[in-house]
């Protein structure tokens, strides 16, 4: 390639780029408007409330940081005091928490909030497991029992009883339970431990019985199941209590599961449970609604003590409006995009393309003006001389300039005509202005000097 050719490719190139280069900011200033109108990337850091040290929500949330950190998202356990207190940080707007387990059996409290017009609005995920109401009692406290065990919620009357935490919710549940057996508050000690202290109070015989609702994954209840001297009360009466109770299930502790050699439980134990939840304040970014559903299904989704396999999460048994990104994700499944690409850009192209498409929408009729804006540059590169070309023909009519001036003017103007370089396709109208001053050069030549006036003038 001569320099002559590389000068006229850098030159097309130059004027490509000016001719399109306000299209591309156009584009970008959409795109970089749009992307943060829409804010597709969500937060790295978001903060879940879980439960005392020991309790069932502490454990799945351990399983929620390691679950998100594979999508690099870091995930801020909050211990509480249990359900109640998670739902109050939910929507206390000064409180910096984003997702929380809360159990089933808040909407009377989540009304009266209502009502009150006190708190930011919650959406549900799903509900995650079943947390069975576990209570255990010190085999010798029950001696004096008919049967010497304890086999009715009315028998417990005068007993020293740890209800759990403040905060825990489980107070309110086994108060709401008493109420149904004839007895009010007053009729127990009611200690408000969390689960660790409550089990340390039995085994000094500080209290009589301890009050857990929980999943079973809990590691306390797993070791309170299997404490010699210590028995859990069945609720013989269990279809009964979820009559009267809407969010209470009638479950069953299959014999053996705790410990099969040991054949812990001896028997099937009936129990009632209500639905614990996932829920998150109303706006949360909904792509971690999504990664959260999605990590809820690898951790609550295999079977259990008390569920089937792919029993949950699901969008049954919930007291809150369910989020939609929940809501397709349980009609659709993940994202079709996540399954193949990281989750950044599946997210990024998912969240942006209805935007992607109305730009490409504006810009395709624009972008029709950029051939005739190319030709007009370079053609303009080529018939601004021809002004100046018209000038001199017009003086050489009017006879108003020597002719040897007009000539170096002509000649001048050639000069820089011959140094214009334009594409291939663009040429033609190049040699047109050159022929076109070969042509006014012919008529300068014509005019003979004998025609000039005495001051060097010509004349007509």
């Amino acid at each position: 390639m001569t320099r002559a050719d590389l000068r006229n490719t850098l030159l097309s190139a130059r004027d490509l780029a000016f001719t399109v280069g306000p299209f591309v900011l156009i584009a970008l200033g959409l795109l970089i408007g749009a992307y943060f109108l829409l804010d597709p990337n969500p937060p790295r850091s978001v903060v879940l409330a879980t439960g005392p040290e020991q309790s069932d929500y502490a454990e799945f949330g351990k399983r929620y940081v390691a679950a998100l950190k594979r999508h690099d998202i870091e995930v801020v356990l909050k211990p509480t005091e249990g359900s109640s207190a998670n739902r109050r940080l939910l929507r206390d707007a000064k409180q910096k928490v984003d997702f929380g387990f809360v159990r089933g059996g808040s909407s009377e409290a989540i009304r009266a909030e209502d009502e009150k017009g006190e708190g930011k609005p919650l959406v549900a995920l799903g509900s995650l497991f079943l947390e069975p109401v576990w209570i255990f009692y010190r085999k010798d406290a029950a001696a004096k029992l008919p049967g010497k065990k304890l086999e009715r919620l009315d028998q417990i009357r005068g007993w020293r009883v740890s209800s759990g935490g403040r905060g825990a919710g489980s107070t309110y549940l086994f108060m709401k339970l008493l109420r149904a057996n004839n007895l009010e508050r007053e009729d127990v000690a009611l200690n408000r431990l969390d689960p660790t202290h409550a089990a340390i109070a039995l085994f000094a015989k500080e209290i009589e019985a301890v009050v857990l609702v929980s999943a079973p994954e809990a590691p306390i209840l797993q070791m309170l199941l299997r404490t010699p001297g210590i028995e859990l009360f069945e609720f013989t009466q269990s279809e009964a209590y979820t009559r009267k109770f809407g969010y209470l299930e009638a479950v069953t502790l299959p014999r053996g599961v705790v410990d099969l050699p040991r054949d812990i439980p001896p028997r099937d134990i009936r129990l009632v449970a209500p639905t614990s939840m996932l829920v998150a304040r109303e706006g949360t970014h909904p792509a971690l609604i999504q990664l959260f559903v999605q990590a809820a299904r690898g951790i609550h989704g295999e079977p259990g003590w008390f569920a089937r396999a792919g029993q949950f999460p699901s969008k049954e048994d919930i007291e809150f409006p369910l989020a939609p990104e929940a809501e397709r994700f349980f009609k659709t499944g993940p994202p079709l995009l996540q399954r193949y690409l990281p989750f950044w850009l599946a997210n990024l192209v998912e969240r942006m393309w209805v935007v992607l498409f109305s730009i490409i929408a504006i810009l395709i009729p624009l972008g029709r003006v950029l051939p005739p804006l190319y030709s007009f540059r370079i053609r303009s590169r080529i018939f601004r001389w021809y002004r100046q070309l018209r000038q001199i023909e017009d003086a050489l009519s009017a006879g108003k300039r020597a002719r040897e001036d007009l000539l170096d003017e002509l000649n001048r103007l050639d000069a820089k005509v011959e140094r214009i370089a334009v594409p291939l396709s663009y040429t033609d109208e190049l040699y047109s202005l050159r022929s076109h001053i070969a042509l006014v050069r012919g008529r300068l030549a014509e005019t003979k000097p004998a025609g000039e006036g005495p001051e060097g003038r010509l004349e007509n």
